[in-house]
């Protein structure tokens, strides 16, 4: 099992709206990012914990936890010529990117960029380091334990 934190622009998807959406689960789509997408494809597994973040608003942060809900497959909007996410180069026999369905745990108190980075525990996460702009980033366990028991209080066993 890994760890991982997912970033949503809350306009487009909030924690609100996943626990609001049917069976709870919304697809990740629209990652153009090769790493990103590669870790969907390759490093993420049905169960895989994530903090859900909220990005590009006026208080970004970490607004939830949710669990990958299915493997990786392939990203519809790439073959959308109506969709912000079209790709011209992806067809559906070689289809260039992927995303898997994420399911609500738990909505949290925001832990707001201020917060996570005055913890020394989480100096090295990569969410905090500057000029990351990866959506999907993975979480070291002990980051991890530190963020959901210490900072939010739950305990993990069960999540």
């Amino acid at each position: 099992m890994r760890y991982w934190l997912m970033k949503s622009e809350p306009d487009d998807c909030s924690i609100d709206d996943l626990a609001a959406m049917p069976e709870r689960t919304v697809a990740w789509y629209g990652v153009r990012n090769y790493q990103a997408r590669n870790f969907m494809m390759n490093q993420m597994t049905v169960g895989d914990p994530l903090l859900f973040y909220h990005s590009s608003c006026p208080e970004p942060g970490i607004a939830g936890i949710a669990r990958v809900a299915s493997p990786a497959y392939p990203d519809e909007t790439q073959f959308d010529p109506q969709s912000r996410f079209y790709d011209s180069s992806a067809s559906r026999e070689k289809p260039r990117w992927f995303n898997v369905d994420v399911r609500f745990v738990t909505k949290t108190r925001l832990l707001g960029l201020p917060e996570l980075r005055s913890r020394p525990e989480l100096a090295n996460m990569r969410v905090l380091a500057r000029g990351n702009r990866l959506s999907i980033t993975p979480v070291d366990p002990q980051e991890w334990r530190f963020i959901v028991e210490t900072l939010l209080g739950l305990k993990e066993d069960e999540l």
